[in-house]
């Protein structure tokens, strides 16, 4: 009885050679396998025959839930989350701060081999100041959620000792500090997925391969849920493309 998680910033499917290729991108999704994945910085454009997000899901076999934080003519902009999870309910949060650019979280209950799971993708802002009103708007969301819960996706938290990841820690307990960014030699942990219980998390680690240090600015980071005493799962996290 187990889940695989992950997150990933696709920085708009434009890769370190700066050439847009959407087909780089699913193709690294499809290796993650997971059966639920948060993205950030994904550009769709919902009115055209070529909907991005739609097409990933399609050709991956996911259910789409878009979360756009920007509204634009010439395409939307934001998080969306990828599951094949039966989702029971479907809620989006406004984490914006006036004068800074939109945020929002998306914030999902579904069905999963760990029993019903609150799922909360988001891409938090720049500055530590947003990023603090931010996380205690989370906070208090997750603090009326019965575990299992999960909140993924790009933090931009890259104070170790900040107060953020301390709220953090402090709510799910200690997960690993995963370095995700720059994808070609990852010095920050700024992708993050936590999970409460802790006791679920059997798995954490960046999936490394030359197709994701090139996509990316970021790597994905994927995790395997499992409830204390299932059999191990198939996924090998300890092969050469996924990094502790």
């Amino acid at each position: 009885m187990s889940l695989v998680v992950a997150t990933y910033n696709v920085h708009d499917c434009i890769g370190r050679d700066g050439r847009y290729d959407p087909d780089r991108v699913l193709t690294v999704i499809r290796e993650l396998d997971a059966d639920l994945i948060a993205l950030q910085e994904l550009q769709w454009e919902p009115e055209v025959a070529l909907d991005l997000l739609q097409h990933f899901a399609s050709r991956l076999h996911y259910r789409a839930v878009p979360g756009p934080t920007l509204l634009r003519r010439n395409g939307h902009y934001g998080n969306a989350i990828l599951t094949r999870l039966p989702v029971r309910s479907i809620r989006r949060v406004d984490l914006s701060i006036p004068h800074r650019e939109p945020r929002a979280a998306i914030d999902l209950s579904v069905d999963s081999p760990c029993g019903p799971l609150r799922a909360i993708g988001t891409h938090l802002g720049l500055f530590p100041g947003e990023r603090r009103k931010q996380m205690t708007r989370l906070l208090n969301i997750l603090a009326n959620a019965h575990p299992p819960a999960l909140l993924f996706g790009d933090l931009n938290e890259w104070f170790l000792w900040g107060r953020p990841l301390r709220w953090l820690r402090n709510h799910f307990g200690h997960i690993p500090d995963i370095a995700t960014y720059p994808s070609l030699f990852p010095l920050l942990a700024l992708d993050r997925i936590w999970v409460k219980p802790r006791e679920l998390l059997a798995e954490i680690a960046a999936y490394s391969t030359p197709l994701a240090r090139e996509t990316s600015d970021h790597l994905p980071l994927r995790a395997v849920l499992k409830r204390p005493g299932s059999p191990s799962h198939p996924a090998n996290l300890q092969s050469p493309p996924f990094q502790q």
